[in-house]
């Protein structure tokens, strides 16, 4: 446990809750910041966690969905589930097109980020050098504004 108090042990703990679904960076800054990390230092690990998933998710996801399907009925109703929660997602991405993909990671809420991101962009069949940049462009974006709402609440803690 003396591992997870050292610097090293902080950037490692914050890199893999920025890399986690639902997560993402949005809780890896002020979990980051909470274990003493200094803002800018969480921002920036929280964004290279965060992005480290993309490309795998748009290059490999519908393979893993088949091969979900097949296993089992209970993975193919969490297949449907997710390929559903991107197709309600699609929408923003189909009219705005690169900015739409920046927009629907930026927001940082429920539902939104990156791995949504790579989710709605691999269901689109979107080019990695499409798709990468817009997501990333996103995740900074909702990096800085989740970087403001964790400096603010610890400049009045």
């Amino acid at each position: 446990m003396e591992f997870f108090s050292t610097f090293f042990g902080k950037i490692l703990t914050t890199l893999f809750w920025s890399m986690v679904p639902v997560i993402e960076l949005r809780g890896a800054i002020p979990i980051g910041t909470a274990m003493g990390l200094d803002l800018w230092t969480a921002i920036i690990v929280s964004v290279i966690g965060n992005m480290i998933p993309v490309p795998f998710i748009i290059i490999f996801i519908r393979k893993i969905f088949e091969l979900m399907r097949k296993l089992s009925k209970k993975l193919d109703k969490v297949v449907t589930a997710m390929e559903n929660k991107a197709e309600k997602n699609r929408a923003v991405v189909d009219r705005y097109k690169f900015w739409g993909l920046v927009i629907l990671v930026a927001i940082p809420l429920p539902g939104t980020g990156a791995w949504t991101g790579a989710l709605v962009a691999a269901m689109m069949e979107m080019r990695l050098k499409d798709a990468v940049p817009a997501i990333f462009l996103g995740v900074v974006g909702a990096g800085a504004i989740v970087a403001t709402v964790t400096g603010g609440i610890f400049a009045v803690l």
